[in-house]
């Protein structure tokens, strides 16, 4: 297999994977962004924990898709993440998104 048919295949997925969150997004009541992962969620509970290294966050996600184009299964019941960076959890305005409104770019392209 060549380095050009890895890429067209990688190419492939992940306009599945943009294909099927743009249809699975009306699912979901929150996006949830961390810095290894891209997630929609319809429950979101985070907790701030001190320890003498930092400040470190625990995030649990219930009924959620995970944006992870190597997954087989990207419908989780529950996920739980423990990061030190960044986290951004938006709440979703599902009269925005409309079909016709929806570009062919992801929210995580190149």
């Amino acid at each position: 297999m060549s380095d050009e048919d890895i890429e067209r295949f990688e190419d492939d997925m992940e306009i599945r994977l943009w294909k099927e969150y743009r249809d699975v997004l009306p699912m979901f009541s929150r996006v949830v962004e961390t810095e290894r992962r891209f997630y929609l969620a319809n429950g979101v509970e985070v907790t701030r924990h001190e320890s003498p290294g930092g400040v470190w966050f625990e995030l649990e996600l219930t009924d959620a898709w995970v944006w992870d184009m190597y997954r087989p299964a990207r419908f989780v019941s529950r996920v739980r993440v423990l990061t030190r960076r960044d986290v951004n959890i938006e709440e979703l305005s599902h009269k925005e998104l409309a079909p016709e409104d929806a570009s062919t770019e992801g929210p995580l392209s190149k």
